[in-house]
């Protein structure tokens, strides 16, 4: 399996511009060190949102888009994440904000999840103890959890992986790489995926997966409502999957640390924080972390979400999908592998969307829930193979089940420079 540094040199050699190019801490035609950095005319090229409207962005800019953000490189997280008090401190109650950065919303436990540390804390009000002790509980939560665990538990995830496409049960069809990912033109004239081994579709866990992904509406806004055979079709994933040794040694891993009791309460918390109705839009319950993570929404006009290759599939299958050009494959040379990608869902544009690529359902469910449980709404850093990354969670601010927890808002990879 090659290297981060030999992937990053070969793609050089096909015209893909990489961080590792620039062998000085910054380099006049190379955006290492340099993303959302401001307008420097002493370089040839920029590296931050704006180059991309000047048109005057490095070559290898896209890879900002991909860089880990708690380094010096982000510019901007891949997903749509609108719950940071970044430039929000203070501000008024707005019931269309997705979380709040006021002394109030410690109190309503609606705060964004950075609240504490853009903002300075909680209030301190007697009168506001009880909100403040479960805002910090659920704050608190996996913190004596260490990242080397965590890695070394994503590491079990991965080689525990059984269901996990071979090498011939998927060719992709990557074609052209962006450099410039906002100006929607479609470099790739045929689908992405070029074969695909069927039969892994009717294995257990993903067929219980793809009996899931037609349950929601995807715009926003548009009230959903579970059946009972919905309900059903959840447990029915929920149980697949907990019969597979990595989410068994997932729910080890938690019992150990105290943190659920049994392997029913596990699941138990797994089906509400993940498929668990709340609001994005105006007040009906049109979302959930599983449709926004794994099925994919439409917000504004725009794609959110949707960070499963098996949905992917099968809707280019179907025609639906229009895969337009990747900017990031990760360095593993087998499955699963990570691809960023530009793509329109049947008219709907999706900017950066990052995807593991032939992992099982199990696979992508078990890393997503173990970052969410352990760093809700941080970066979490995990190894796969040998190789780091990150996954981004973010928690759902406005709304909580039982005990003051917290929905899954998103869940995704993000790939990093600096690991």
């Amino acid at each position: 399996m090659k290297n981060l540094s030999f992937f990053l040199f070969s793609a050089v050699i096909l015209g893909i511009s990489a961080f590792d190019t620039c062998p000085r801490e910054s380099c006049e035609d190379s955006c290492k060190n340099r993303c959302g950095k401001k307008l420097d005319k002493s370089y040839g090229c920029q590296c931050n949102p704006h180059c991309e409207r000047f048109g005057d962005c490095c070559k290898d800019y896209h890879l900002c888009l991909y860089a880990d953000p708690s380094s010096n490189e982000v510019i901007q997280p891949i997903d749509e994440p609108e719950n940071s008090c970044k430039g929000k401190c203070g501000k008024k109650y707005n019931k269309k904000d997705s979380c709040h950065c006021n002394k109030k919303c410690v109190k309503f436990n609606n705060c964004c999840p950075d609240y504490d540390t853009l903002c300075g804390g909680g209030d301190k009000d007697a009168a506001n103890s009880e909100a403040t002790s479960s805002h910090s509980h659920n704050k608190n939560k996996g913190k004596d959890i260490s990242n080397e665990e965590i890695k070394a538990m994503s590491e079990k995830i991965y080689e525990l992986d059984e269901n996990r496409a071979e090498d011939s049960d998927i060719i992709l069809n990557k074609q052209n790489a962006a450099e410039r990912t906002g100006n929607k033109e479609d470099l790739c004239d045929e689908p992405l995926y070029k074969y695909v081994n069927e039969e892994i579709l009717s294995r257990p866990t993903y067929k219980a997966f793809i009996e899931l992904t037609n349950n929601y509406v995807r715009k926003t806004g548009t009230d959903e409502e579970y059946t009972p055979e919905e309900i059903k079709e959840q447990e029915h994933f929920l149980k697949e999957i907990m019969k597979t040794k990595l989410m068994k040694e997932l729910y080890m891993f938690f019992h150990k640390k105290e943190m659920y009791k049994t392997e029913k309460e596990f699941v138990d918390d797994l089906q509400k924080m993940w498929f668990g109705l709340y609001s994005r839009s105006s007040g009906e319950a049109d979302s959930s972390g599983f449709e926004h993570v794994f099925v994919g929404e439409v917000k504004k006009g725009k794609v959110s979400g949707f960070h499963s290759w098996i949905r992917f599939y099968l809707l280019e299958k179907e025609g639906l999908m229009d895969y337009y050009s990747y900017n990031y494959d990760g360095p593993w040379t087998s499955y699963p592998d990570v691809l960023g990608k530009q793509f329109h869902w049947d008219g709907f544009f999706k900017e950066v969307g990052s995807q593991f690529i032939g992992s099982s359902p199990e696979f992508d469910f078990s890393l997503y829930s173990l970052c969410f449980i352990s760093r809700p709404g941080k970066l979490c850093k995990i190894r796969l193979g040998g190789h780091e990354l990150g996954i981004q969670t973010y928690e759902w601010t406005k709304s909580t089940y039982p005990n003051g927890k917290k929905y899954i808002a998103t869940a995704y990879p993000v790939v990093s420079t600096s690991m």
